[in-house]
């Protein structure tokens, strides 16, 4: 899966035995439940009811797809109350396809968008080309238990036409090399100061005791996560800090600038590697598994995954994890948006309230725990087996997607509402579950967006440009290109271009919203 969040979902893992990661709505080899799955309450399908057509475009991560002969698709079907047509369309050509099926007004029942505020897919939305199914989740008795975070998240000026595809909100944490820590009789850090010495130890004090200058502290590449996840540390906002009822953008607040520079420091006394503007993040944990560098700031996943590849070429290598460190204002994390996308429901297509009703009945019955089971893991006794009431991953011998129980991609119809799968698994490592028990505890410590949920004329215009200059601001200082007034500068540009229009439109749609 790659790191990349321009070519990713974000996604979310959840760990099981024998090393192998489920990842919720992102591609995967298995999913499944043997035993007949019990009905939820409150949507038991009538007797001899016709099956209801539901058609459904939703991305695809293997060519090898499942197909409707499959167990697993028709177990579905089976306990849904549906006939199911999936279109599946692989990841790197399906903007295109969406695009299309968008201008083309024929639409199938459920169209899977990564993000509500791309331009088509907003000015559809605007169109009135879906349903809002806000009034609706309080009828069905998982949907109800949506977050409200991510529901206000995935919203649209306030309203909500998609139900999104959970993902952890709160996934980032700071992965860092234990045996070097040790041995150089460090504590864990707890705040910014220690996090700093940490990283000052690993560069100077030769923690792998080779008695070679040949390690740093931290391994930052292109992908700028690790600064956002950073600076909130600092206190500073998550994208927008609201103030006096109006939104201000977060790179133009002081908090901004110490953590930049904090960064900064980092750069001038080479902590970090002086190529992290350029360094390919699909080659993130290299450094680390080859005892280069010491500490990732990324998703706590990339922790047990670096330590599962460094204990093949270095038996002695281990990796911990904690979720952030405390700054000015106490502890606070970069959170997730809370899910990779969501499904609109088409008005082409589902004509009628009630055909609405019964699409979300499907939605509804699909998050059952048995039907997660069934998408996320496979078959129960072909794939996975129970122990201590955890579901627990089968590798077989033979190849468990042959194509009568094949169900490649069906795990992207999940919206995972509750989110219930870290429950429905057994870690196969210490650190494992220590991943999901700091993503639990980092949901008290997130910084919430307060302009998440709209979208402007401006930003739809304008955005890429306005965020580009922000990233290439936020570089040109830490490297030493431009001073604080260099920056100043750099942001009175980015206000001329668009960003006092931007910041005016969303402020003016954050207050609207306040009064409905």
């Amino acid at each position: 899966m790659n790191w990349d969040k321009k070519k990713k979902p974000l996604f979310a893992t959840t760990s099981v035995i024998l090393a192998v990661t489920v990842i919720a709505g992102c591609s995967s080899d298995t999913g499944g439940s043997k035993s007949t799955p019990k009905t939820t309450a409150g949507t038991t399908p009538v007797a001899n009811e016709k099956p209801f057509p539901i058609s459904i475009m939703l991305k695809s991560y293997y060519n090898d797809t499942a197909t409707p002969e499959s167990k697993v698709w028709k177990k579905v079907e089976e306990y849904t109350k549906t006939k199911l047509d999936f279109q599946f369309v692989p990841d790197a050509s399906y903007n295109d396809k969406l695009n299309i099926t968008l201008a083309s007004g024929s639409v199938p029942s459920l169209l899977f968008v990564n993000n509500a505020k791309l331009p088509a897919v907003a000015n559809a939305i605007k169109g009135g080309a879906f349903w809002e199914i806000g009034p609706y989740l309080k009828d069905y008795p998982n949907l109800k238990q949506a977050n409200p975070t991510v529901l206000n998240n995935t919203s649209v000026n306030g309203k909500f036409y998609g139900l999104y595809v959970s993902r952890p909100i709160g996934r980032m944490g700071i992965s860092y090399r234990k045996d070097w820590l040790d041995n150089l009789g460090m504590k864990e850090p707890q705040t910014i100061d220690e996090f700093y010495a940490m990283l000052k130890a690993f560069t100077t004090n030769d923690p792998d005791k080779n008695g070679k200058n040949d390690t740093y502290g931290m391994v930052v590449t292109k992908y700028a996560g690790p600064f956002d996840i950073m600076q909130t540390w600092f206190g500073a906002p998550n994208k927008w800090a609201e103030k006096d009822g109006k939104l201000i953008p977060a790179h133009l607040t002081p908090e901004y600038m110490e953590a930049l520079k904090f960064f900064k420091k980092l750069y001038d006394e080479k902590l970090i590697n002086q190529d992290f503007a350029v360094y390919d993040s699909a080659k993130w944990n290299d450094p680390i598994i080859n005892g280069q560098a010491g500490v990732a700031v990324d998703v706590t996943e990339r922790s047990y995954q670096i330590e599962e590849k460094m204990k093949q070429v270095n038996p002695k290598g281990s990796i911990d994890l904690i979720g952030a460190v405390s700054g000015p204002t106490g502890l606070h994390n970069q959170p997730t948006a809370g899910h990779n996308g969501m499904f609109l429901i088409s008005k082409s297509t589902v004509k009628t309230e009630a055909d609405l009703k019964k699409v979300l009945t499907f939605l509804d019955k699909t998050n059952d725990k048995d039907m997660q089971a069934l998408l996320n893991f496979g078959i129960e006794g072909v794939h996975y087996k129970v122990e201590d009431g955890k579901q627990v991953i089968l590798i077989v011998p033979t190849d468990p997607m042959a194509p009568d129980i094949n169900n490649k991609n069906m795990n992207q119809i999940l919206s995972s509402i509750p989110y219930i799968i870290p429950d429905m698994f057994k870690p196969s490592t210490p650190l494992r579950t220590k991943s999901v028990d700091v993503q639990k505890a980092n949901e008290k410590i997130i910084v919430t967006n307060p302009g998440e949920p709209f979208t402007t004329t401006t930003y739809t215009q304008k955005g890429a440009q306005l965020d580009q200059m922000v990233e290439d601001a936020r570089i040109k200082f830490i490297v030493g290109k431009t001073d604080e007034a260099g920056y100043k500068a750099d942001m009175d540009l980015w206000k001329k271009s668009g960003g006092d229009d931007y910041t005016k439109e969303i402020s003016e749609a954050f207050a609207a919203s306040k009064v409905k």
